[in-house]
């Protein structure tokens, strides 16, 4: 099985453009170097993933155990990958836009002006 495939298949991603494009983009390595999208996945190989979220971007660590016949559900993705990711890796990809510094918290309702240059300010800053 290709290995766009298997990464929508196992549900990595949720398209296949997008496993493609990840691919494409160097975030996805088997066995620590890059790959292709038509490489075919074996059992036994470790697939590296750097994911980007609205807040941080972490690596995913995937042991490959079987190839699915198709996109299968969520219960069912121990049966064919194995989650190797460290537990530090998990906490980057739970944080919440909150637990940054720079967004508001809800209810305050929208910055004012100066609020606005002040957060402006720490931006250019970092």
């Amino acid at each position: 099985m290709r290995l766009d495939l298997w990464l929508w298949a196992v549900r990595a991603y949720k398209t296949r453009p997008l496993a493609v494009a990840a691919i494409h983009n160097g975030r996805v390595h088997i066995l620590g170097l890059p790959t292709k999208p038509s490489h075919t996945v074996r059992p036994g190989e470790i697939i590296t993933l750097r994911l980007d979220t609205d807040v941080t971007l972490w690596t995913r660590t995937l042991r490959v155990i079987d190839t699915p016949k198709s996109r299968v559900g969520a219960k069912l993705v121990p049966q064919f990958a194995e989650d190797l990711t460290a537990p530090e890796e998990l906490e980057k990809s739970r944080l919440r836009p909150g637990a940054i510094s720079g967004f508001r918290p809800r209810g305050t309702g929208r910055p004012t002006k100066r609020e606005r240059r002040a957060l402006d300010d720490i931006i250019e800053s970092t």
